[in-house]
């Protein structure tokens, strides 16, 4: 006895699923070929990607660009300090030695005008009208002391104080005559001047040479 008839056993299940078309919820196939809005889609996505790729790509160069900058101003100010902090001790090194100076110095001038101001004193104090017969030799004597201490006071401060015997004032001299003497003569003259000058100079020589080149082409001429 035959068996009852299933029309499902005639049926190519396979074409039948690429037959018929697709719902929009349902999961693509992967053995269609693209359409042209697949096609489509996918360019509008591949470009929205790109758009998103170069935004993310300049925030990335802004922050390298931002990080560059901020290492350079940490650079800047770690080179700066240290060097500030060289500079600084060196110079406060140099200053206290020159207050240190500056502070003996001025203490020595205050001690040497007390001294030579005692020494003036005396030596206006020394009266020779008021000297008599009696006490001439012991009012002269007293007199040339004086004068000797005074010396001494004056040639003892000249050693300490160099300013006493006029050095800073020469020296300055002395550095004025050495720009002067370092300066040319010929530094204030144009060029057209020069080359006048140079023109005087040689022309004597030139003609001396002239007249031996002629001498020696008559002479040739001659042979």
């Amino acid at each position: 006895m035959a068996g009852d008839y299933d029309a499902s056993e005639f049926v190519d299940s396979d074409f039948q699923a690429h037959k018929a078309p697709r719902s929009p919820g349902a999961t693509p196939d992967p053995y269609r070929a693209p359409t042209r809005e697949d096609v489509d889609r996918q360019v509008v996505e591949a470009q929205q990607k790109l758009v998103e790729l170069k935004r993310a790509q300049d925030e990335l160069e802004r922050e390298r660009a931002a990080l560059e900058d901020l290492r350079r101003r940490q650079t800047e100010f770690q080179n700066g300090r240290q060097e500030m902090i060289q500079n600084l001790t060196r110079g406060l090194g140099l200053l206290e030695a020159a207050e240190f100076n500056a502070r003996r110095d001025a203490g020595q001038m205050a001690k040497t005008i007390e001294e030579f101001r005692d020494a003036m004193n005396k030596l206006q104090a020394v009266n020779e009208e008021s000297w008599t017969k009696d006490n001439f030799n012991v009012e002269l004597t007293r007199g040339l002391t004086v004068i000797e201490n005074s010396r001494m006071e004056w040639n003892s401060a000249r050693l300490k104080l160099p300013v006493l015997s006029g050095e800073a004032m020469q020296q300055a001299e002395a550095d004025k005559a050495g720009a002067e003497a370092s300066h040319s003569p010929l530094a204030d003259i144009d060029f057209l001047d020069l080359c006048k000058l140079g023109l005087a100079i040689t022309w004597p020589l030139a003609l001396i040479l002239l007249a031996a080149v002629v001498f020696l082409a008559l002479q040739l001429a001659h042979r």
